[in-house]
């Protein structure tokens, strides 16, 4: 089966060339409406979608009247400030005919970087999918410096489908895919359809032969980036043209392409972040029925929680033991220290009365890496 047919949930990125339509102004609201109708038609068979759309620099910069050329720092703040409304006009113009509802998310490098704020975020894009809204994710530029910025759009669409748990990365550009040489010089150039593994080789072939190809700030060796950090959240890549009307469609009907194959799963890499990757800031001990029930892929409630070590906050990993010190996993916790102290053993119910507020279990079964019975979390 095609790997855009059987994704689950995809992120689709979209650069600057394929939003702007060069000397002429504003957004192209054609390939757009074109777009519109491939979400649709992948919503309408079950699919979720997240899109990362680049443009707003492009189109404020043509309503600010500025220059041609390298702008400045502040320059492409404005820039952003003045072209982010641009853009979403764009997309809400472009979505409603095809019954879609358009959400605006602006993310910095925080927002993936520190967990509490990655929760945050997660909890957010989670919530917009649930209710059938399509998120089109940009970069905060408006606030965004040279020395905290994610620096293209590909590396922030990686993040993204890295934080949603994606199974599909579509990085929609002007190139179809890495070549074994530039097609544009080398006539004997061929596309690689897919790649296991990127390797020192493949990595060379970013840097070298194709590294004129593509627009905007990105080019090969930053889909390469992406593509390695999508593979370690168990998301394949795939990159190709995306100047075709209903590019999505185009994969499916015989469109070239390169994927870039994951080795692990989502879920998997996520559960493998938290019990491998993040230090524990507090213990947090459960009963015998507690234990059996996350065992069996449950929950943490408060109502089987005993006792609660260490300062952590909301959205830091603790370890879970039982009644006799055995690690039974490691979480991230949806409370902090001082407010998980004063629910402990309560049931959902009480929880409001005692905080003034609920956040649900005090470790979602999605937040928690069970241990195996070598010590080593699962």
């Amino acid at each position: 089966m095609n790997a855009l047919a059987a994704a689950r949930l995809i992120v689709v990125k979209i650069g600057t060339a394929l939003i702007a339509r060069g000397d002429e102004g504003g957004a192209n609201r054609a390939w757009l409406s074109a777009f519109a109708g491939d979400l649709a038609r992948l919503r309408g068979r079950g699919q979720r979608v997240v899109v990362v759309s680049s443009g707003a620099v492009a189109l404020g910069r043509r309503r600010l009247g500025l220059r041609t050329g390298a702008l400045t720092l502040a320059e492409s703040q404005a820039s952003a400030a003045a072209g982010q409304s641009s853009l979403m006009r764009a997309w809400e113009e472009a979505l409603e005919p095809a019954g879609l509802t358009t959400a605006q998310v602006l993310l910095t490098p925080d927002d993936t970087e520190v967990r509490r704020r990655f929760l945050n975020a997660r909890a957010t894009l989670e919530t917009l999918l649930d209710v059938g809204a399509t998120a089109v994710v940009n970069e905060n530029d408006t606030v965004a410096t040279e020395e905290l910025r994610y620096g293209d759009n590909d590396r922030l669409a990686a993040r993204v489908a890295q934080m949603v748990g994606a199974d599909l990365l579509v990085l929609l550009s002007d190139v179809d895919g890495l070549y074994t040489g530039d097609p544009r010089a080398d006539p004997s150039a061929e596309l690689i359809p897919v790649v296991a593994e990127i390797t020192d080789e493949i990595e060379a072939m970013a840097g070298g032969a194709n590294a004129g190809l593509g627009l905007g700030r990105g080019g090969m060796a930053t889909k390469l980036a992406a593509a390695r950090i999508a593979a370690a959240a168990g998301c394949a890549t795939l990159i190709t043209r995306g100047e075709t009307m209903a590019p999505l469609s185009a994969i499916e009907t015989g469109g070239r392409f390169t994927i870039f194959e994951a080795s692990t799963t989502p879920a998997a890499a996520y559960k493998s972040w938290i019990g491998g990757a993040l230090k524990p800031q507090g213990t947090v001990t459960i009963d015998e029925g507690a234990a059996n029930a996350l065992r069996a892929g449950k929950s943490l409630l408060c109502a089987g929680v005993r006792a609660i070590d260490g300062q952590f906050g909301k959205g830091d990993a603790v370890v879970v033991r039982d009644g006799a010190g055995g690690e039974i996993g490691r979480g991230l916790a949806r409370y902090d220290h001082a407010d998980a102290v004063k629910i402990i053993g309560r049931r959902s119910e009480a929880i409001v009365a005692a905080l003034g507020y609920t956040a649900g279990p005090l470790i979602h079964a999605d937040d928690l890496a069970l241990t195996r019975r070598t010590g080593v979390p699962r």
